[in-house]
């Protein structure tokens, strides 16, 4: 009976544990920390297998890479298909590295398009204006165009707002006071139009007065035609000979 006693006894000492000793399981992996219970769970390595791979250009066509617009594609095409949604004038260098392509050929494949559309008669125009290409109307069809979008209502803009307007494209950036001081009248509710038109648009604030500062905007050159407000014309030639005068006792 003594003997049983002792065999099971032994049994019981070679399973048993002092508690909190850690289990024995299986070797530990690369990625196991040195105070990881042996026998948990890996839920790391559960949630990584569950996790479908990534896919390539090689394994999935559908998973575009991005490359240059390869040679057998039509590239005016491509840059038509951009310019049609175009909010505002792009440039070729812009579209230069959105298509990877060399400036020159962009800048030749627009004088192509621009040419086509003028010799096929097109409505609309592309023109290299305020920077950049965009579609335009052709001048043609303007009045056309007019009728359908203000639908008999004026766009035309009042003479206060076209004094101001070339007060700020002149002297911009400038202030609100230095415009009224330049007209002789209050300037508020034109500057509201103007800012309405997307023609004049908020650009900081005076440093001494700390008052907001205006200028023309991108829409502003579309209108008239030019590239920048380096192409205005020159002032001198509409300006009173006192002129000079004028500005000297504005500054004192």
């Amino acid at each position: 009976m003594s003997e049983d006693i002792e065999a099971s006894l032994e049994d019981g000492l070679s399973t048993w544990r002092m508690p909190g000793a850690r289990q024995e399981a299986s070797p530990l992996r690369p990625d196991t920390p040195v105070d990881e219970p042996l026998g948990d769970t890996d839920e790391y390595a559960h949630a990584v297998a569950d996790v479908p791979a990534q896919a390539s250009p090689e394994d999935d066509p559908q998973v575009i890479a991005t490359a240059p617009v390869p040679d057998d594609v039509d590239l005016g095409a491509v840059l038509e298909a951009i310019l049609m949604i175009a909010e505002e004038p792009l440039s070729e260098e812009f579209l230069s590295s959105v298509l990877e392509r060399p400036r020159s050929q962009i800048r030749e494949q627009l004088g192509r398009l621009s040419a086509e559309y003028t010799g096929d008669g097109r409505g609309f125009d592309l023109r290299r204006q305020a920077g950049g290409w965009r579609f335009f109307t052709r001048a043609d069809y303007a009045r056309y165009v007019e009728r359908f979008v203000t639908d008999g209502a004026s766009a035309r803009l009042t003479k206060a707002a076209l004094e101001t307007l070339a007060v700020v494209a002149y002297r911009q950036p400038v202030t609100r006071g230095r415009i009224s001081a330049i007209r002789g009248v209050n300037c508020d509710g034109v500057i509201r139009t103007l800012l309405a038109r997307g023609l004049v648009e908020e650009c900081g604030t005076d440093p001494d007065s700390t008052a907001t500062l205006y200028r023309t905007t991108t829409l502003f050159l579309e209108k008239i035609g030019l590239d920048s407000v380096d192409q205005l014309p020159e002032l001198a030639p509409f300006l009173p000979d006192d002129v000079t005068d004028i500005e000297e006792d504005e500054q004192r």
